[in-house]
């Protein structure tokens, strides 16, 4: 089975003790067979070993911090989260907000503990949070921080976890929001007590012919307008192809750049990969078919 493999860091790459080369956010190829199950281990300078045993269990549910990807015959395994080598305890600050008291805290990874009236909980959190406030935001907590921003329950549940600057506070919480996008878009977002509300575009690049089925399904998912990228006979259809299409989370390119890849949750941590091809005239996008 050919599986591709990429991380968040460089990382050098051992099969069974044997170095392969380097990982990062660029995918290496290796054929494995999960019945062999072999030995993977990924060493980042810095951070602790990720380790683990890529067998038929592995493709079953990887373990946290590793995200699956199935798209043919093939599989992606991503290293998502990594942990510092460094397990010395370090807490940034402490705070009691409405009765509740909250710790954020350093040890290998990022880590709010939440004592509230609904129980003790432990969030880890991305490295961007290292250094953040916290509000109240309603009946939920607003941390920010100077590239990120999260909106936790007193449940412990993260409501909101992205990139972007919060420029609106309280029960509603707004924020301008910088997609890693074809086109670059730059949104405005708004939730009410965690649940999202209203989305507008503030910015964008215009789409290329290279990249303009990427750029529709991208629109899409953001939930612009895909009006524009439309023939005349499939623009009033927009609802259906929504249907059609499903909760896809996510875009990615595929060799031809007339077949996008969509990413649809599978379970935790496992996803499948589906394959459109996108008919294209007079600048419009006529048809769009799976591609078997």
């Amino acid at each position: 089975m050919r599986i591709f493999f990429c991380a968040e860091q460089t990382c050098a790459f051992f099969v069974n003790g044997m170095y392969l080369g380097a990982v990062d956010s660029f995918e290496r190829s290796v054929e494995i067979d999960p019945a062999d199950g072999v030995f993977c281990e990924l060493k980042a300078p810095a951070y602790a070993p990720v380790r683990f045993c890529l067998d038929e269990d592995f493709l079953f549910s990887p373990p946290e911090g590793v995200e699956l990807y199935f798209f043919g015959g093939a599989a992606g395994v991503h290293i998502k989260d990594f942990v510092r080598a460094d397990p010395s305890l370090r807490v940034v600050w402490q705070q009691r907000i409405a009765g509740s008291l909250l710790t954020l805290c350093v040890q290998g990874r990022v880590l709010l503990n939440l004592e509230s009236g609904q129980g003790f909980f432990q969030i880890p959190l991305p490295f961007s949070f290292e250094e953040c406030a916290v509000t109240r935001a309603g009946a939920l907590f607003l941390l920010e921080s100077p590239s990120a921003f999260a909106v936790i329950g007193e449940d412990g549940a993260v409501r909101v976890l992205s990139d972007g600057k919060v420029t609106e506070r309280g029960a509603r919480v707004t924020a301008e929001i910088p997609l890693q996008d074809s086109l670059g878009h730059i949104v405005r977002r708004s939730w009410e007590n965690g649940e999202p509300t209203e989305c507008a575009v503030l910015s964008a690049q215009e789409p290329t012919a290279a990249t303009f089925a990427l750029a529709f399904f991208e629109s899409l998912l953001i939930g612009g307008d895909p009006a524009p990228y439309l023939s005349p006979a499939l623009a009033p259809k927009t609802g259906l192809l929504r249907q059609f299409l499903g909760a896809y989370r996510a875009v990615v390119l595929t060799e031809k750049t007339d077949v996008i890849g969509l990413v649809y949750a599978r379970k935790p941590r496992v996803f499948d990969v589906r394959r459109f091809r996108v008919t294209v005239e007079d600048g419009k996008i006529a048809n769009i078919l799976p591609e078997t």
